[in-house]
């Protein structure tokens, strides 16, 4: 236990921290959950004290029980609470009495279940009251196992070993959390640790806490939902700073974002944008699968975070190296062209029937031959590329002899050490993958994956782990409906914090509309108000060239009132600013192709406010629209600036005011600037 003692040294001596790394154990409760913690303790190999509390069993699995809390002869680090909702809090309350380093409070129906019962809410509240300052985990949760030192507050079975350094996992899932442990990747597991629905103790604490333990080497996230967003992004900040990467999974989408309506922003927004934004802007690789996330982590636990998207990747078959290529595409990841010395170094190797690319198809000329495989395999890799493949599927051992195969794996060996560049095993298949051959060149420094689609989400989620530069996040307020500006309203407001908008007059009539149209100066835009989305309710006309056609088009729009604008006749393209505040993710700023084609082309790219305008700019040249800003087939490019410079107003007008909701659409770009067509604002006041 030489290592855990270490471990407090440097990281404190916290509840969580005692928590997570016992020396002793109580276990409350005596059905075949407590039992069953009892019986992983033993397995894992914990070395420290198991006292069990029953009030009226002499024994619950196999050990002596004390009749209640008080009566335990210490004070225990960690106690698995298992018994039913109302008899937890009692228990926690003792515990707390006692001064035990934490809890994991298995029994559900509190706060997750309001739906189902009732008092929910009210037994969670009682529940946190109870422990104070104690740590609780859950509830509603499995507990956690820790294969580093040995301690298992468990209640179910669990496929993992003990291991010296590895990867982190925590999930909102007990189940999910079970399956993770049954892989067999060859990911060393640390800890994996369930956080059920965070009454007190949240993904970010634990994660934060795990993170520096010096064994763990990186971490992995199963999310349903983000628990404090400002505690989440210290969590990312510490990460960075210790060198550990961070992937996750995030799933579901909450309805703070989707109940949102005014807007397009709204819809094209959402939850699932505010969290893949947040994600990006912390550093966080982002993953869809749990395979993937498993394949991931196992690259970080091995390689860390790649230097770049430069990859090279090499098998003995054309059909091979055409999968390798089609699955890359459109990941991110790039197969450079071989420059002429790499092509030199394999043709001596290879000769001339081979054709010389990247991804490489070797023949099998050199099978066996390990000297010219740890040519090929160097020539390929070394360099600016920051990993380098080779496709390989192991025979099944039961019905095979896999012998033959095993040469490659030794030159991949020698390619590494000879070039310093990591080099990683992929199997077509994760069956052709034996778990003793991942683990075997995981002990060698070599990395392994199991399927050509979850190498290559793995290498693209491990390459966008850079956080984005900029202030911290601002976070919306605790705020009601707050009511929806006047088109006039929003476009003043708006302009006050720098951004352009047309000349415009309001009108009560058609009579003033024709006449506010004369001293602004035909073509006008003539726009019904108080209509959110105009151009499907028909009120709004373009290009009104007089005023007595402003007078007609006023007369049969459906509309009581008007707003005539100025007409911006040089537009080179539209586009969308929108901003929608997600409580869980921060101010969630989209940019999208505007007017009629937002929806048609769902060309868009969401961030976080506030982004910096270097990061604006990247984020523009990713979408569709991008060739039409920067001047298509001859005609001439909008003014960027002047677009990035109306965005950056759009941030300065949220973090003034906190709205609930912003849209400029359409946004019209011209050669020489940036007008804002039209704007709605919900406040973050009644």
């Amino acid at each position: 236990m030489a290592g855990r003692d270490t471990c407090r040294d440097q990281g404190g001596s916290s509840g969580l921290e005692r928590l997570l790394r016992p020396r002793s154990i109580a276990v409350i409760g005596g059905g075949s959950w407590c039992r069953n913690v009892i019986e992983q303790c033993r397995k894992i190999g914990f070395g420290g004290e198991i006292w069990p509390v029953h009030p009226t069993r002499a024994t619950v699995g196999g050990v002596a029980c004390f009749p209640d809390v008080g009566a335990l002869p210490g004070v225990p680090d960690a106690a698995f609470v298992g018994v039913n909702r109302e008899a937890t809090v009692a228990v926690v309350r003792a515990l707390a009495a006692r001064g035990a380093g934490g809890a994991v409070c298995f029994a559900s129906g509190f706060r997750e279940a309001r739906g189902e019962t009732a008092d929910g809410a009210r037994l969670q509240a009682a529940l946190l009251e109870a422990a104070g300052g104690m740590t609780l985990l859950g509830p509603n949760c499995y507990g956690f196992l820790n294969y580093l030192d040995g301690a298992a507050l468990w209640p179910d079975q669990h496929g993992g070993l003990p291991v010296a350094r590895g990867v982190a996992i925590v999930t909102q899932s007990s189940n999910i959390a079970i399956n993770l442990t049954m892989q067999a990747r060859g990911l060393p597991l640390a800890y994996v640790v369930t956080v059920g629905n965070q009454a007190q103790t949240g993904l970010s604490d634990v994660s934060q806490t795990l993170l520096r333990d010096p064994r763990v080497t990186a971490l992995g996230l199963h999310i349903e939902g983000i628990d404090d967003l400002r505690a989440f992004e210290a969590m990312a900040a510490e990460a960075q700073a210790l060198g550990k990467p961070v992937v996750a999974l995030k799933i579901g989408r909450s309805d703070q974002a989707r109940a949102a309506t005014v807007t397009h922003t709204a819809s094209l927004a959402g939850s699932d944008a505010g969290a893949r934004a947040l994600l990006h802007r912390l550093g966080i690789g982002q993953v869809a699968s749990l395979p993937v996330l498993l394949e991931t982590l196992k690259l970080l636990h091995v390689t860390g975070p790649l230097t770049s998207n430069r990859i090279a990747s090499m098998s003995c078959s054309g059909g091979e190296a055409s999968l390798m290529a089609d699955m890359a595409e459109g990941s991110g990841l790039v197969f450079p062209p071989l420059d002429a010395t790499r092509r030199a170094a394999l043709r001596r190797v290879l000769g001339p029937r081979v054709a010389l690319a990247n991804p490489l198809d070797y023949h099998t000329y050199i099978w066996g031959d390990i000297p010219a495989m740890t040519t090929v395999f160097s020539a390929m890799t070394g360099g600016d590329l920051a990993l380098g493949c080779v496709v390989l599927d192991l025979p099944r051992a039961d019905r095979c002899d896999p012998g033959a195969w095993t040469p490659v794996i030794t030159a991949m060996e020698r390619a590494r050490d000879a070039t310093g560049t990591p080099l990683a095993l992929v199997s077509s298949l994760p069956e052709t993958l034996p778990e003793e051959v991942a683990l075997r060149l995981m002990d060698n420094g070599i990395l392994s994956f199991g399927g050509m689609a979850e190498a290559i989400a793995a290498l693209s989620a491990a390459v966008r782990m850079r956080p984005a530069e900029g202030a911290p996040l601002l976070a919306p307020p605790v705020a009601p409906q707050g009511r929806t500006l006047s088109e006039a309203e929003a476009k003043a407001a708006l302009a006050a914090d720098g951004l352009r908008i047309p000349a415009s007059a309001p009108a009560e009539t058609p009579a003033s509309a024709a006449a506010a149209a004369a001293r602004i100066g035909c073509p006008v835009v003539l726009k019904g108000c108080g209509i959110a989305h105009k151009t499907e309710a028909g009120a709004v006309v373009l290009g009104l060239a007089t005023p007595d056609a402003v007078a007609r088009a006023a007369a049969d729009m459906p509309a009581q009132s008007f707003l005539v604008e100025e007409m911006v006749t040089d537009g080179l393209a539209e586009v969308l600013i929108g901003v929608v505040a997600d409580p869980a993710h921060g101010y969630v700023l989209t940019l999208a192709a505007g007017g009629t084609l937002t929806e048609i082309l769902e060309d868009r790219v969401s961030l976080l406010v506030p982004a910096s305008r270097a990061d604006l700019r990247q984020a523009l040249s990713q979408l569709r629209i991008a060739a039409l800003l920067q001047g298509y087939r001859g005609r001439p490019a909008a003014d960027i600036d002047s677009l990035l410079d109306a965005v950056m107003a759009v941030q300065a007008h949220v973090a003034r005011t906190l709205p609930q909701e912003l849209e400029i659409n359409p946004l019209i770009c011209t050669a020489t600037g940036a007008v804002a067509a039209d704007a709605l604002i919900r406040t973050g006041e009644e």
